[in-house]
């Protein structure tokens, strides 16, 4: 049910409320002054008619007949003279008073009291009568009783359509704004409602209007933001399969190195060897093949080192655990001043993605707090959980830099891109109980799609 008939409901039941407590405030009003009218007139006439009668009682009913028709009418009575064979001698006439008419007989029966007449026994065994006849009275509150009913209609008529009128023209720019809200609902978020006539009417215009600049301009947020997120996840997807090529390509370097290079390095320095060897030639000549043999150690030691940064050959022979402990092991026999503990909770089976992952997390932490850091204690932690693995590298050095975010620092952005790659989370800081710096990276054992997980740090890994 719409407004506007709501409220000319509520109008006009509240008139009709109002128009039958006036009715039945005059039909209260009327029945008092009818009973009012039959008291005080049977009170007059009783005292007079039987004062009559006993005057002349002694006389016969002859003159009180003569007196009585020429009395006339009594309003609100009926007089009536019988003889004593109960014939009417007298009756009174009919009322001039709006002669020919009557009220409804309801609405008698709602007005007049219960009466009974009055009897006056004459001599010679005739009597009179005397009844209560308020008809008239009752016929006067019918006339102001129709007359309020016939103005009373048209007051409520004439009001309802005045609301009627009025509320159509302050509800007017409901169906205007419902329209606006139906079409902003659709999708058409550039809409803006016109100027409202009204305060209020003003006022819902205004707020509607900022209300869809604001829902237009969020809505233009999220698509720059999901088209940023669709950028990006894209730039992930791309560096991610730049990383595997690059890793592709490394470890073919490296088995070049490793199966190639390697086997001509050891024989340019057997060759060298065996020249020193049988002691023929010159002293130059025994010098340079010499030289040779140092050089090509030397070449061949610098080669070694450089295999497991290019890639480590060893993952796909040994597996990580043991591939981990050779690179400790190296680099604690390159700084034996410096204490290095490994501990490992790793899973049974590790895919070749999640152990290059972490083994790359490692070796770079490992770097950079033996080469930047200066620390003398460097702590790394494997634990495996039920869905995820951490790996926690912590060293008491001198802490990061202020600018060790600057441009130009590839190792940490491209760890954390590598995992972000497998939807885990990456953290470096500076330690907060005492120096020194803590990486830690979780992985999940069950990657999702590039790019479900946004970067997060995991309480139980970095706590």
């Amino acid at each position: 049910m719409k407004l506007r008939t709501q409220v000319n409901l509520i109008v006009g039941s509240l008139s009709a409320v109002f128009i039958a407590a006036m009715l039945l405030l005059e039909i209260g009003r009327t029945r008092l002054a009818v009973s009012e009218e039959i008291a005080a007139a049977n009170t007059v006439a009783t005292q007079l008619l039987s004062r009559v009668a006993q005057t002349y009682e002694r006389d016969g009913a002859l003159p009180l007949l003569l007196f009585l028709k020429h009395l006339g009418r009594v309003r609100a009575n009926e007089i009536t003279l019988l003889d004593a064979n109960g014939q009417v001698l007298y009756r009174s006439p009919p009322p001039t008073y709006k002669a020919g008419r009557e009220a409804p007989q309801w609405y008698a029966r709602l007005l007049l009291p219960p009466t009974s007449p009055r009897v006056f026994p004459l001599a010679g065994g005739a009597q009179l009568q005397i009844e209560a006849n308020a008809s008239r009275a009752v016929l006067d509150g019918w006339d102001d009783f129709v007359q309020l009913l016939w103005v009373g209609g048209l007051g409520f008529t004439l009001l309802n359509v005045l609301v009627f009128w009025l509320v159509g023209r302050v509800l007017a720019p409901l169906p205007a704004i419902a329209s606006g809200l139906e079409r902003i609902e659709n999708g058409e978020l550039s809409y803006r409602l016109p100027p409202m006539k009204g305060h209020e009417a003003a006022l819902i215009g205004a707020a509607f209007n900022r209300m869809a600049a604001a829902v237009a301009d969020k809505h233009r947020a999220e698509l720059e933001a999901r088209t940023a997120q669709a950028r990006l996840e894209e730039r992930r997807e791309l560096s991610q399969l730049i990383e595997q090529r690059l890793d592709e390509e490394r470890r073919a370097i490296a088995r070049e190195l490793h199966d190639e290079f390697a086997q001509s390095v050891t024989a340019i320095r057997t060759l060298a060897v065996a020249i020193i060897g049988r002691g023929r030639g010159d002293d130059g000549t025994l010098g340079a093949a010499q030289a040779i043999s140092h050089e090509a150690a030397r070449l061949y030691d610098a080669m070694h080192s450089l295999i497991p940064r290019l890639a480590p050959i060893s993952l796909d022979t040994l597996g990580l655990a043991e591939t981990l402990q050779g690179l400790v092991a190296e680099w604690q026999k390159r700084t034996p001043n410096v204490r290095i503990s490994l501990e490992q909770e790793l899973p049974s089976s590790l895919g070749s993605t999640m152990s290059l992952a972490l083994y790359r997390v490692v070796q770079e932490a490992l770097m950079n707090a033996l080469r930047h850091a200066q620390a003398d204690e460097i702590s790394i932690r494997i634990r495996t959980y039920d869905d995820h693995v951490t790996v926690r590298v912590v060293d008491n050095g001198r802490g990061l830099s202020g600018d060790w975010m600057r441009p130009g620092s590839f190792g940490i952005r491209g760890l954390r891109e590598r995992v972000l790659s497998l939807n885990g989370s990456f953290h470096i800081g500076n330690r907060s109980d005492t120096s020194g710096v803590e990486v830690v990276a979780d992985i999940p054992l069950v990657a999702e799609p590039i790019g479900a997980v946004e970067e997060r740090h995991d309480t139980r890994a970095t706590g």
